[in-house]
């Protein structure tokens, strides 16, 4: 009994862990969704999600409003998503490349305005879980099994998760979704449609670029309640591949975030469990899922037509 009383609980401590992990991969991949739809590459993500993290950090630290921190973040990854499309769009930089060069300046910034504006490692007092209380004593979260699962998140988690039917419905739904989509498969059809294919393209990488920047802050003031230096890890990469694995398609980028989040969740709880699985495979298993999944052929048949390709107004 006291067995399997403990498989279920590590179960649900995997499952509750894998659901609050996949908040930053979901806000990053949705919003490069956008971006790459539309045609344009940003592998910036990472230094977005850094620059987004620290501003959304520091606002807190400053006025104690975690809503002034997420601001602050949403406004960051915009400015950094228009700076993403002049070089990209309008300048026609290489976009693989100048993707990089964005995130080493939100590398290199942060670490610096870190340094500079906080010094040390201080917590912060960001988003807690709701709960979902009706009284003071009952709260849908202390519901056995399932209330953990499903009561127990801020309101950062559960508005990563309402994301992904808002932006399946923006995309497929609206005709801002539609130009987007043709923007990144057919942008000439577009263009001799009157459609400005850049501006599409603009806002489709500031939109994306915005919801890097909450990732960020998801991180410093809802998942850990602090900052550090280079704390996204790779978080931001990994969301751009999580849009190839999930085929450009939000409900496939939620399901490719619940299976990274939660192959995660699992190998950190193979470390707190001390079981004889050496740590580094543990630490492995969630990239190792990814580079199988992106390997699959039929995935890169559904890429946009236009992706990486910048557009010239009179091209055949």
């Amino acid at each position: 009994m006291n067995d399997q009383l403990t498989l279920m609980t590590i179960v649900l401590g995997i499952i509750h862990s894998g659901i609050r992990l996949a908040t930053p991969y979901l806000y990053a991949a949705i919003g490069e969704t956008f971006s790459q739809r539309s045609g344009v590459l940003n592998l910036g993500v990472e230094g977005v999600m850094l620059m987004g993290s620290f501003f959304g950090f520091y606002a807190v630290y400053q006025t104690g409003n975690p809503w002034l921190g997420l601001l602050a973040a949403l406004v960051v990854g915009l400015l950094m998503g228009l700076i993403m499309g002049v070089v990209s769009i309008t300048l026609k930089a290489e976009q693989g490349i100048s993707g990089i060069g964005m995130y080493m300046f939100g590398l290199g910034l942060s670490s610096l305005l870190f340094k500079t504006m906080v010094g040390s490692v201080e917590g912060v007092e960001g988003f807690s879980e709701l709960r979902f209380c009706v009284t003071d004593t009952l709260c849908l979260a202390d519901v056995p099994i399932l209330g953990d699962i499903f009561f127990n998140h801020s309101i950062v988690t559960y508005g990563a998760f309402a994301l992904v039917p808002l932006a399946w419905w923006i995309l497929n739904k609206t005709t801002w979704g539609l130009k987007v989509r043709a923007a990144g498969q057919n942008p000439e059809a577009v263009d001799s449609l009157g459609v400005n294919v850049d501006a599409v393209r603009y806002v489709s990488v500031m939109v994306g670029s915005a919801l890097a920047g909450v990732a960020g802050a998801s991180l410093s003031i809802s998942l850990l309640g602090i900052f550090q230096e280079n704390m996204t890890n790779g978080m931001g990469f990994t969301a751009v591949a999580l849009v190839y694995f999930g085929s450009w398609r939000p409900y496939g980028v939620l399901v490719g975030a619940l299976l990274f989040s939660g192959v995660n969740a699992l190998q950190l709880w193979v470390q707190v469990l001390k079981l004889n699985i050496p740590s580094d495979v543990a630490v492995m298993l969630p990239y190792l899922l990814t580079i199988v999944a992106l390997a699959l052929p039929f995935r890169r048949s559904m890429q946009p037509a236009a992706l990486t390709k910048p557009f010239e107004r009179g091209e055949n």
